[in-house]
């Protein structure tokens, strides 16, 4: 790890979950697949990072749920907290912002699978739109 590089943490309500970040964090998608919308209660907000930077501290309430081979949500066990979605054979591993401890001057890029948003709120109109999950928003180096 770079000595400049900013040690990022973050964990879920009650710390049966708490992780690091050593290098840099994806800016937030908000994705509105009805998947997400079920897991967290509302739509996700996620950040990520590269999974070679990622590093569970604590890991006695994770659970992992797979509703597709290859895909997971993880969550807290414990107290519930959604926390984590891995495609396993990926490079990344996302992480709900809410779960980071300090703020890290993440912005909103991007919003994702909105033709499955749900009807109770609006979408922000000023962000770039996909209506799947296929979107331009990069994972830093």
């Amino acid at each position: 790890m770079p000595e400049t590089m900013q040690v990022i943490t973050g964990a879920c309500v009650c710390g049966a979950v708490r992780y690091q970040v050593n290098g840099p964090l994806r800016p937030v998608i908000t994705c509105h697949c009805e998947q997400c919308r079920r897991f967290s209660g509302h739509f996700v907000a996620a950040t990520a990072t590269r999974k070679n930077y990622f590093k569970l501290l604590k890991a006695d309430g994770l659970k992992w749920f797979s509703y597709q081979s290859g895909l997971r949500q993880g969550f807290c066990q414990v107290c519930g907290s959604s926390l984590f979605f891995e495609d396993e054979q990926g490079e990344r591993i996302s992480i709900t912002a809410g779960s980071l401890d300090q703020p890290q001057g993440l912005k909103i890029a991007a919003q994702i699978f909105t033709a499955e948003a749900g009807d109770y709120y609006s979408l922000e109109h000023n962000l770039p739109s996909y209506l799947d999950g296929h979107h331009t928003v990069k994972l830093p180096l």
